[in-house]
């Protein structure tokens, strides 16, 4: 059990280090309205991250894959989010907290 849980810590630590990472490397692109909502996303996406640590694989799986979805919607020249691909990532996430039963996550516009 306990190779487990520390292969799940390591998955958790590299998936907030995506999320965290992304949006540094996007922040200086970003102002006012997009700037927040990038921020409110990156900040549910950790806490999913964290709480869904020890959940079942599928639910750790739809956490992991909007993590990927945030972290690889970018525009190929110059790394920066569109604002379409926020509003895209925040339908996703906001999919997933309702499914994960933590709708005190969903991020506002």
């Amino acid at each position: 059990m306990a190779v487990v849980e520390r292969g799940n810590q390591h998955g958790t630590d590299v998936l907030i280090r995506k999320v965290d990472s992304h949006l540094a490397s996007v922040r200086p692109g970003l102002r006012g309205a997009d700037l927040q909502l990038a921020e409110q996303l990156a900040a549910a996406l950790r806490e999913l991250v964290v709480v869904t640590t020890a959940a079942s694989a599928a639910d750790r799986a739809r956490v992991r894959a909007a993590v990927h979805y945030f972290v690889l919607r970018r525009e190929s020249r110059d790394h920066l989010l569109p604002v379409g691909s926020l509003a895209a990532t925040q339908r996703v996430v906001n999919k997933i907290v309702v499914q994960l039963g933590r709708p005190d996550l969903i991020v506002e516009s």
